[in-house]
């Protein structure tokens, strides 16, 4: 059986362009490329999860994001990787868009996107891994049922780590990730390498 693979989008799979809907501009995070081959050789299928406030505050149309689908569907391709869905949220509560500026449950950290991709490709959420470089990937592959690779590139800085928060490992790029969830390399607990964030949110909210 593959194991499906959710990744979070900006930040994890691609270069974190803010608001970026222009497919000339999406670049895949550094290894990615080496990433999504690992997954390719163990025929994993992958799961794009995103948060898109940028439709609720106005500043595109969710139309816009079927371009950035289909590019991503193609890089994908080119390595030999199964896109097995494209799924984002659209919503923000005190969003520009009245038709968007909802409370959802599909919005991260809520795991709304990943029980509606299980339910429409079948997925068994027990087996899947979710990798994302924030907690709130962290809290939506959690509240799922995932196992949760957080990647510690920078873009997480609150560093609030409830139990509903905690990673089951974290790696520092998108390359380890992926050997982890293959087995090339053994999970180990984060809480040493975790330690010193906790301490830094404390820090942060005192």
């Amino acid at each position: 059986m593959s194991i499906t693979v959710f990744l979070d989008k900006d930040g994890t799979l691609l270069e974190d362009v803010p608001y970026n809907v222009d497919p000339e501009r999406i670049r895949l995070a550094p290894s990615a490329d080496r990433a999504l081959r690992i997954l390719a050789e163990h025929d994993c299928d992958v799961v794009v999860v995103s948060n898109q406030s940028g439709v609720a505050r106005g500043l595109f149309r969710e139309s816009a994001l079927e371009a950035v689908r289909e590019h991503i569907s193609s890089l994908c391709a080119g390595l030999h990787v199964h896109l097995a869905g494209f799924y984002y949220c659209p919503h923000l509560p005190d969003g520009d868009v009245p038709e968007y500026a909802i409370e959802c449950d599909c919005r991260k950290p809520a795991d709304g996107m990943l029980r509606r991709a299980a339910e429409d490709l079948g997925l068994s959420l027990e087996d899947a891994w979710m990798v994302g470089d924030i907690l709130d990937d962290i809290e939506a592959g959690n509240h799922a049922g995932c196992r949760t690779v957080l990647i510690d590139n920078g873009n997480e800085t609150e560093w609030r780590l409830p139990a509903r928060r905690w990673p089951s490992v974290v790696v520092r790029d998108l390359e380890s990730a992926a050997r982890v969830i293959v087995g090339e390399v053994e999970v180990v607990p984060p809480s040493h390498s975790l330690a010193h964030r906790v301490e830094d949110g404390a820090r942060s909210v005192a």
